[in-house]
């Protein structure tokens, strides 16, 4: 790449920084994303509304490309963390661990909090978790399905892998209402351990199911009902 070309890279990648910096921190101090205009992000960002302009349409493509850099890196460290075995995670869990990968994936949304909080938060993004849900259950689907029982898969596995993601991601929304309160490898091991947990092991009832079996009954009984329809 020619020297000129490469410093003319440098310089946009530094403004794409500070707007990104700007925009988290209007996120941070309370500002509607509805709200945010290119001159009030400029000003934060100490550059000219002609940069803004060179590199985003409107605010809505500048938000737009924020979220998809989030998602994709997101997406990586899920991908990371998905590696780790399931005798690997009972191990963690016997030994007070985190599953491997989750401590980092957690620091990620620490060091991104701002921008990240505010586009979960009422004022935010509506459509943003929905776009986490999905790209996590795409990221996380084939691996899940890796030694699983045949007799499992299929729409039981599928609104299955739905529970997970949109469970795991619940957890998450709460961590951040609660001003993460608890540190990163402490809410990775609850993060860890409460997958495993079903209702009734907190009332000391616990409920042995055959899945595969009761995920092929169900199964069976839909295709019966859609019949007779």
């Amino acid at each position: 790449m020619p020297q000129a070309e490469l410093k003319c890279d440098r310089r946009s990648l530094r403004s794409q920084r500070a707007l990104m910096h700007a925009f988290a921190g209007q996120l941070a101090d309370g500002e509607e994303l509805s709200r945010i205009t290119v001159g009030a992000l400029t000003d934060r960002a100490g550059l000219t509304r002609r940069t803004f302009y060179t590199h985003y349409r409107d605010i809505p493509d500048f938000v737009a490309a924020v979220e998809r850099i989030l998602i994709g890196e997101i997406r990586e460290l899920i991908m990371g963390l998905s590696k780790a075995t399931l005798p690997e995670v009972y191990e963690s869990i016997q030994d007070l661990e985190p599953a491997p990968g989750s401590v980092r994936l957690l620091e990620y949304f620490v060091e991104n909090r701002a921008v990240i909080s505010g586009l979960l938060g009422p004022a935010g993004d509506p459509a943003f978790i929905k776009r986490i849900v999905d790209m996590a259950r795409d990221a996380i689907s084939e691996r899940m399905q890796m030694g699983i029982y045949p007799e499992a898969l299929g729409t039981f596995f599928d609104y299955y892998v739905s529970y997970v993601v949109s469970a795991e991601t619940g957890m998450v929304q709460r961590w951040f209402e609660n001003g993460m309160a608890e540190g990163p490898e402490t809410m990775a091991r609850i993060m860890t351990v409460i997958a495993f947990v079903r209702p009734g092991d907190l009332y000391g009832l616990p409920i042995d199911i055959n899945v595969p079996a009761y995920g092929m009954k169900l199964m069976n009984l839909s295709t019966e009902e859609n019949e007779g329809i």
